[in-house]
């Protein structure tokens, strides 16, 4: 994007909204639905040999390719939520919040809903293991349940430096953004040139951090202050580019691969995205008042983390009794990728997003329960987000299993409670941080 072109920026240039913006809100919820929709049609399950055997369905299908190019929204949902973080926190700031109270509610918001997602995957596991199930299962259940919680450590370290970032943002935009940009560039080259695959994951702040600063541009009126032609030749450059890279075979053509690690190909993907958002602002904006859009966006948005955190959970309930039914009846399964495979898909992501939304809705009143007290505290806040993460990578690295999970719940206990004011100031001082994402 064109970037370089904007006139100088002065803090709080843009006005904040009246009242939430339907459009930012639709994308959201429409990136929600697209991961569970890519995950549910990633998930293959066969028998064979009178075993159960789960497999990722998309290893070394063709189809991931064009499909990946479809569904690869996590560069979208990150800067939507620099977007919404901050007009949050410009709005916490009016009311005369402080930045840890805003961060300290971003701990509630995104660790509350985990905490019994994480507690409860960790009973199912021991309830599988006491009744029977093999443990090498086990563990490939576990370890699907852990690869999509990346995204909570990430997101949550975004947003807890937002408010430094969104400092940054005001008094040195274009440089702030360009060395997250050129980081992520340096760790691609780097870790090509090496061999050292290791050294990708370091992106996982870079790349993620420079969308989000995309989303601030967003929200201050930077993207939208741009002539039309200047946001689509951008958007067209963006998009070439990422072409010119798959192409040539710097970065992989499954847009999904480009993920674990994360690479700068995610920022191509992301600029185009800002670019169609731009362009097609006034479309979406009528589009997203209509009543069935508005009603999706209003279900996804009050429980985006209780769907991200269970989706899985309830894609690896039905790999399961589609085993067991198979193993009982006698029907066998079609193997990934087969056109019977193919028929039964609209079937099965129909189930998935039913029963990911039933269960989500059931689980409401964990993401949208009271507010609470943020805690004020620099350290207690920045020992809430590092236990929180803490937590996190622990699941991440040695796998989802019963004792890790119980480790994790009591890791993400202590960040919650960190993150809480441990007194209630005799006048009253101070404000209630009520929580919310965005």
């Amino acid at each position: 994007m064109a970037i370089v072109d904007a006139p100088p920026l002065t803090p709080h240039r843009a006005p904040l909204p009246a009242g939430r913006d339907t459009v930012i809100d639709l994308l959201r919820a429409a990136c929600v639905v697209g991961v569970v929709l890519l995950h549910g049609i990633m998930v293959g399950v066969t028998v064979v040999d009178g075993g159960p055997v789960f497999a990722n369905a998309s290893d070394g299908a063709w189809w991931i390719i064009p499909l990946s190019w479809m569904l690869q929204v996590m560069p979208l949902f990150f800067i939507i939520g620099g977007f919404a973080g901050l007009v949050a926190f410009r709005r916490m700031q009016a009311r005369g919040g402080s930045a840890s109270q805003f961060i300290a509610g971003r701990v509630h918001r995104l660790l509350r809903p985990a905490v019994f997602a994480i507690g409860i995957v960790g009973l199912a596991l021991a309830a599988l293991l006491v009744d029977g199930v093999p443990g090498e299962i086990v563990a490939v259940a576990g370890f699907r349940y852990g690869q999509p919680l990346w995204f909570l450590g990430v997101f949550l370290l975004c947003q807890a430096l937002l408010p430094a970032l969104a400092g940054l943002h005001s008094r040195a935009p274009r440089a702030t953004l360009l060395v997250f940009v050129a980081s992520a560039i340096a760790v691609d080259a780097v870790r090509a040139h090496t061999g050292i695959e290791g050294l990708g994951f370091l992106n996982l702040a870079f790349v993620w951090l420079a969308l989000q600063q995309l989303g601030f541009f967003l929200a201050d009126g930077t993207i939208d202050g741009l002539s039309r032609r200047t946001r689509a030749l951008g958007g067209g450059a963006a998009l070439l580019a990422l072409i010119g890279t798959v192409v040539s075979g710097v970065y992989s053509p499954d847009l999904i691969a480009n993920i674990n690690p994360p690479t700068a190909a995610l920022l191509l993907v992301g600029v185009v995205h800002l670019s169609l958002v731009s362009l097609l602002r006034d479309r979406l904006d009528g589009f997203s008042r209509r009543r069935i859009p508005a009603a999706l966006a209003a279900f996804v948005n009050r429980r985006t983390m209780s769907i991200y955190l269970w989706h899985m959970p309830v894609l690896l309930g039905m790999a399961g009794l589609s085993a067991m039914s198979a193993l009982i009846i006698g029907v066998p399964l079609p193997a990934p990728s087969t056109l019977e495979w193919w028929l039964t898909r609209p079937l099965w992501l129909a189930t998935a997003l039913a029963l990911t939304a039933v269960v989500a809705l059931t689980v409401t009143r964990i993401e949208t329960g009271p507010s609470v007290r943020a805690a004020d505290s620099p350290r207690r806040v920045a020992a809430a987000v590092s236990t929180g993460i803490g937590a996190v990578v622990l699941l991440l690295v040695l796998g989802t299993t019963v004792v890790t999970a119980a480790v994790a719940v009591i890791a993400i206990l202590l960040a919650l409670r960190l993150a809480r004011c441990s007194h209630q100031s005799a006048g009253g001082e101070g404000i209630t941080h009520v929580i919310r994402v965005a």
